[in-house]
C-alpha cells in the first residue's frame, strides 16, 4: 500500500510517503508562512524527489482535527483536491492519535496527547501502549488542564506528555511524576498520520474524497463570538 499523508493541524506542516509502513520520504516546515503557501509546494517537491505522481497512491491520509481551524481545513482541502481526480480512497486521522503514535516504542506507558486549546484548556486523548500498538483510553475531548490533571494523577510516573500542550500540562502534572516526551518525538508528523491510516484502510475504513471532513471539538472562534453576541442581544 502506497500512502501519501499530510499534517497541518498546528504551526508546523509536513508531508510523508509510506509504503506498507516503510517511510520513503518526508518533508517538514516550521516557518512563518501559512500552510496555504507551503503545504502543496512541499508535497509537490516530495513527490518529484521520489518520482511519484498523485495517481500512484492507494491511500491519502490527513490529520483532520482537532487543531487549528484554518490549519485543519487547509490539510483536508489539499487531500480532497489531490485524491478527487483519481478517486483515491481517503482517511482522516485524529491529530491526537497521530501525536500519540510517535510514542509507540514506550512500552507499558500511558501517552497523554495534549494540544493547546487556549482558555486554560487542551485538546486531549489518552492512550496505552501494548505490544507496540496504541490502545485508546478516552475519546478526543476539550478539557481544562486542572480536570485532566485529576484524571491523570493515578497513572503517576507511567504518564508521558506529548503535543504542543505538553509543556503547559507539565507544570501541574510533574507533581505526581509525569514526564515530558523527548522533544524530537513530542509533536505530530505526517509519517505518524500515515501509520495510523494504513491499518484502517486495510479494514476498509476509508471514504471518498468528497466525504472527507474536518473533525472539530469546538466551534470556530467567529461562530463562538456570534453565539455570544446573540446571547447578549437576547437578554436586552
Amino acid at each position: 500500500m502506497l500512502t501519501l499523508a499530510l499534517e497541518s493541524s498546528a504551526g508546523p506542516a509536513s508531508a510523508a510517503v509510506l509504503e506498507d509502513g516503510r517511510l520513503l520520504g518526508e518533508v517538514y516546515a516550521n516557518s512563518r508562512q501559512t500552510h496555504s503557501q507551503t503545504l502543496l509546494l512541499m508535497t509537490e517537491g516530495l513527490l518529484r524527489s521520489l518520482g511519484l505522481a498523485c495517481g500512484d497512491f492507494d491511500l491519502m491520509a490527513v490529520s483532520n482535527g482537532p487543531g487549528s481551524f484554518t490549519g485543519v481545513r487547509i490539510g483536508v482541502a489539499c487531500v480532497k483536491g489531490l485524491a478527487f481526480p483519481h478517486n483515491t480512497p481517503c482517511c482522516g486521522v485524529s491529530t491526537l492519535e497521530a501525536i500519540a503514535a510517535r510514542g509507540r516504542a514506550f512500552a507499558d506507558k500511558i501517552l497523554c496527547a495534549a494540544m493547546d486549546a487556549r482558555r486554560n484548556q487542551v485538546y486531549n486523548a489518552l492512550f496505552a501502549v501494548q505490544d507496540g500498538k496504541l490502545e485508546r483510553l478516552t475519546e478526543d475531548r476539550a478539557i481544562s488542564i486542572e480536570a485532566l490533571a485529576e484524571a491523570c494523577a493515578p497513572y503517576g510516573e507511567r504518564l508521558l506528555l506529548f503535543g504542543d500542550g505538553a509543556a503547559l500540562c507539565y507544570e501541574t502534572f510533574k507533581s505526581f511524576g509525569a514526564r515530558l516526551a523527548p522533544e524530537e518525538l513530542r509533536y505530530q508528523r505526517a509519517a505518524s498520520v500515515a501509520l495510523c491510516a494504513e491499518p484502517r484502510a486495510r479494514e476498509g475504513k476509508t471514504v471518498a474524497s468528497e466525504a472527507l471532513l474536518p473533525a472539530y471539538l469546538r466551534l470556530p472562534q467567529a461562530e463562538r463570538e456570534l453565539k455570544r453576541k446573540k446571547g447578549e442581544e437576547d437578554t436586552l
